[in-house]
């Protein structure tokens, strides 16, 4: 009969804890790298009288043993429900370590309200849940997110909900967990359920004076005390209406309090829009401040609304207006002081609130034609695409570009110091740069979309975004397909099969290639026709079938050598070497890439420059030779580090990391691995993949001393 032993642990234990009585062999404790928990919290506002409110949350708080807790904050537009979700989250933030999750909802925004779904998948990528983990519809999405935030101390706020359905799936399941969801409804689906209602009122006479006392100084206070109370109850105690108005005043300090009141009574008398009090009261503020412009920076306001994207440099809303940057510069500070517009650490603007922009849309419906409306988006549009062809220029100054001749060249058009600011305010911009692609296609600019996808080819390719290229992609080819230019359409078809070829998706991306292939043969485009029979040799490389690969590389090698495109015929050296390295014939390998070397020397190409470096590191380490190979990526590294390419950093990582497995520096190799994730991101790119198995591959496989890399895959 065997012995039966009792284990006892006393005391406090951090980290890993193995009990057992009898081992043999080692024991490995596999260290892995962790992201930060989330911390999601927009900064605290300043808060001016809510002990009362804060009190009744805390208490709340203190109640809450026997499940999570959910508060709802309800009460009218502009009545400060943010702020004091926001500022309570902050008091109470240091009692949740694992996560402080934040989404804006969207509810009264203007545009389309947040799907939970996209909220969801935002939330488990940032509590560390891989991007081919995440399951694509809202239920199995929710059923994770609960599994996850399970035990975990959490607290998310959800900012402007619309409905009850909006909101349940994003409750935690945790019971040490927090939920703060503010609303101008009650939500009554969310009550019945057990969430606690607090109701955000507006303020008293006092609190609103302190507001205005901390922003206006206290002796102007006093010196117009009964002006200042006639203001508080034309703004209806309503701390967004004051702060508008304080904000007016306070750019003015010798304007006199009463003058504003008398202006502001005036707006009320002969509104006629909005009848409810609080919108009124609003309304008024917003439109007292607008009134009180002048007419550039107002028609400055009006105009930005009809910007796609939520932030707008300088450069856009001079192009908006159709006026010179420096003066685009100097409304634009007009707008922020007062209190319309926020100016943002980057140097860009977006509007103080989503109402504000709703001001804005509505005046320009009604105050600017629609010829002038549409000028205005033509000017924005024709200034995005041609400072956007101007960075890829920069960065890919021997690629052939389409027309950029859909809008007028704009008055002003950003130039860049060199590859590195280029792919920098391509980055900054990728946002807009998206949303005016759709917004063209929109609009029946079809040429205009098309012309804007080919132009964030770059950004693309040295910075990946896959998921996000092929939607943008897929615009631009169907605004080709509608334009009828077939030569556009054969590009777009090329740029988004190597989108899909890079997320995996091999057979989409090889139709595409071969709808491709039939167009540039109708159009008699050699080049063109054996750039997409190279394509094809990719797909069957991705594919696994090296003997189709090979073939169709070679033979794209060829006829690019015979048409004289020196360029082309190194990339395609490149991938053909690519092939060769995963057969494990390094020497031919490295043949090849040193003939692309040679071949590109002369050529404006950094990136494929660097690229072959890269690929004699992978083959100098397969040969044994390490030194070279260290020394090959190295150089590539820095190559790809200068252009600022975050995809080209990661390929590079990557092969680094290869290298110090080889030689046996696990340690490092994985600090590597990371390094490379850290830069591409969960982009849903096979490269992800690739590293991220690699990563993987320590903790199936744990070395002993002294074994080499044999049982690990490849």
């Amino acid at each position: 009969m065997s012995e039966i032993v009792h284990n006892d642990v006393t005391g406090v234990i951090h980290g890993p804890l193995v009990q057992a009585r009898d081992v043999f062999g080692g024991i490995h404790f596999q260290a892995t790298a962790t992201l930060p928990a989330p911390s999601q919290l927009p900064p605290p506002p300043r808060l001016v009288d809510r002990e009362a409110a804060i009190a009744q949350l805390d208490a709340l708080r203190e109640e809450a043993t026997e499940g999570p807790l959910t508060v709802l904050l309800t009460g009218p537009v502009g009545v400060g429900k943010t702020a004091l979700s926001l500022a309570w989250a902050h008091m109470i933030r240091p009692h949740f370590p694992d996560a402080q999750l934040y989404a804006d909802l969207r509810g009264h925004s203007g545009a389309d309200p947040a799907s939970p779904q996209e909220i969801l998948g935002d939330f488990l990528q940032s509590l560390g849940v891989p991007t081919d983990l995440i399951p694509g519809n809202l239920a199995q999405r929710a059923a994770l997110y609960r599994t996850v935030t399970k035990d975990q101390r959490v607290l998310v706020l959800l900012d402007d909900a619309m409905t009850a359905a909006q909101v349940r799936p994003l409750l935690p399941a945790s019971f040490a967990s927090i939920t703060v969801v503010t609303s101008r409804y009650r939500l009554a689906g969310l009550m019945t359920h057990g969430v606690r209602g607090v109701y955000v009122d507006r303020f008293d006479a006092e609190a609103s004076l302190a507001l205005l006392r901390d922003a206006l100084g206290s002796d102007r206070l006093e010196q117009q005390h009964e002006a200042a109370s006639e203001l508080v109850e034309l703004c209806m105690r309503l701390p967004l209406a004051l702060s508008v108005a304080a904000a007016r005043l306070a750019v003015r300090p010798s304007w006199p309090l009463r003058e504003m009141v008398s202006a502001l009574a005036e707006e009320q008398r002969t509104l006629a829009v909005l009848t409810i009090g609080d919108d009124m009261a609003m309304r008024s503020a917003l439109d007292l401040s607008y009134r009180a412009l002048r007419p550039d920076a107002a028609r400055l306001y009006r105009l930005l609304s009809l910007a796609p994207g939520d932030r707008f440099a300088d450069g856009a809303a001079a192009a908006l207006a159709g006026i010179p940057r420096m003066e685009a510069r100097r409304l634009l500070g007009e707008l922020t002081d007062a209190n319309l517009l926020t100016d943002q650490p980057d140097g860009r603007y977006r509007f103080h609130h989503a109402l504000v922009r709703l001001h804005a849309s509505h005046l320009v419906e009604a105050e600017d034609r629609p010829e002038a409306r549409d000028l205005a988006v033509g000017r924005l549009l024709s200034w995005y695409l041609a400072t956007a062809a101007c960075a890829e220029r920069r960065l890919r100054p021997h690629r052939t570009q389409l027309p950029r001749d859909a809008e007028p060249p704009p008055a002003e058009v950003t130039d860049f110091g060199g590859p590195e600011d280029a792919l920098k305010w391509l980055e900054s911009e990728r946002a807009n740069l998206s949303a005016a692609v759709t917004l063209a296609r929109e609009l029946g600019r079809e040429a205009t979309a098309y012309q804007l996808t080919d132009s964030m080819w770059a950004l693309f390719l040295f910075m990946g975004h896959h998921l996000e290229r092929v939607a943008v992609e897929e615009t631009g080819l169907a605004a080709a397909r509608s334009c009828g230019d077939a030569y556009a359409e054969a590009k777009m078809l090329n740029r988004l099969g190597l989108s899909l070829l890079a997320l995996g998706r091999h057979d989409e991306a090889g139709a595409r290639f071969e709808e491709a292939l039939v167009i540039w043969r109708r159009l008699g485009e050699r080049e063109r026709e054996v750039g997409s029979l190279r394509r094809l040799g990719l797909v069957a490389a991705e594919r696994g079938d090296h003997g189709e690969a090979i073939a169709r590389l070679t033979d794209a090698i060829t006829a690019f050598q015979a048409l004289g495109a020196d360029r082309k015929t190194a990339l395609a050296l490149i991938d053909l070497a690519g092939v060769l390295l995963a057969q494990d014939r390094g020497l031919d390998a490295v043949v090849h890439l040193e003939r692309a070397r040679h071949l590109l020397a002369s050529a404006l190409d950094p990136y494929n420059q660097a690229r072959v470096g890269i690929f004699l590191g992978h083959a100098c380490a397969a040969l044994g030779d390490h030194d070279k190979a260290d020394q090959e990526l190295r150089a590539a590294f820095e190559a790809m580090a200068g252009l600022g390419s975050a995809a080209g950093r990661a390929s590079a990582l990557e092969a680094m990391g290869r290298l110090l497995e080889r030689t046996g520096r696990e340690d490092e190799a994985k600090r590597k691995y990371e390094a490379a994730l850290e830069a591409i991101g969960q982009d849903g790119s096979i490269g992800y993949f690739r590293i991220k198995e690699r990563l993987e591959a320590f903790d199936r496989y744990p070395r002993t001393q002294g074994e080499n890399e044999g049982r690990r895959p490849r």
